[in-house]
């Protein structure tokens, strides 16, 4: 079995981030990221945990984290992150791209991409999420929760249908710092695109996108739309060919 050890000094000679943090068992990492905020340490900070009691998604969605899971936020200053608001929610996506393009080697020709805003999904099965806060201004929270060894043998049973985990798509175990030393370098290059180029990003992120032709519902604070998913938009957002025509939407939640 590959040792799943978290090896920080390889993190931190490999990677962009500036320190590091490695608990056994945490209530989330996206809250102590937000304990640090502030604390005057160098970022980006990466808090890992091997298993969180209180991990979510986005709304009231919690994630399940058992043994095997790779679960980690990234603390990035305002220098890290598009100083236009408009650009954050390509911070979602860079960070969902970061995950296709680090699991699509090892998972032999199956079909790996996005679910706007903030999943990855291997076919039909949600392997990993994101959940991306901005506590202060410009400062980003990054979340991000990948099924790895974990089994879904052990998953509650309502998600058992719906999930995926590396492990049980290969048969497998893997080594948890060299899958995490790959996300953060692809993270940091999707980041620069983001900032460079965020076009470009946006063009990808509709490449693999896996919702285009299924019909959607969404709902932003008391605004709510159905519609057939015409992918991603340039700028992040999600399109959506409804009854009053092609809509674009920066926000909300899938139902």
């Amino acid at each position: 079995m590959p040792d799943s050890t978290i090896d920080l000094q390889r993190i931190l000679a490999e990677t962009f981030v500036a320190r590091a943090e490695h608990h056994p068992t945490l209530g989330s990492t996206n809250d102590r990221a937000r304990e640090c905020l502030g604390d005057g340490g160098p970022t980006p900070l990466l808090v890992v945990a091997d298993r969180q009691t209180r991990g979510r998604g986005r709304g009231t969605n919690r994630w399940w984290t058992w043994p095997g899971c790779l679960a980690f936020s990234l603390l990035l200053s305002p220098e890290t992150t598009p100083s236009d608001p408009r650009r954050r929610p390509l911070v979602a996506l860079a960070a969902g791209l970061a995950v296709v393009d680090a699991i699509r080697p090892l998972v032999d020709r199956q079909p790996v991409g996005l679910h706007w805003p903030n999943d990855v999904f291997v076919g039909d099965r949600k392997l990993a999420g994101v959940l991306v806060e901005v506590p202060s201004e410009g400062s980003h929270i990054v979340g991000i929760g990948v099924n790895t060894n974990n089994s879904l043998a052990d998953a509650p049973e309502e998600i058992r249908d719906r999930a995926i985990t590396l492990y049980d798509l290969t048969g497998r175990r893997h080594n948890q710092t060299g899958i995490l030393v790959e996300i953060l370098k692809h993270f940091q290059r999707a980041l620069d695109q983001v900032r460079e180029c965020p076009d470009a990003l946006g063009a990808r992120a509709n490449e693999l996108c896996l919702q285009i032709g299924r019909t959607l519902a969404i709902r932003n604070g008391a605004e709510s739309a159905t519609g057939r998913c015409a992918g991603i938009a340039p700028n992040g957002a999600l399109l959506l060919d409804t009854p009053d025509g092609r809509r674009e939407f920066h926000g909300g939640t899938l139902g």
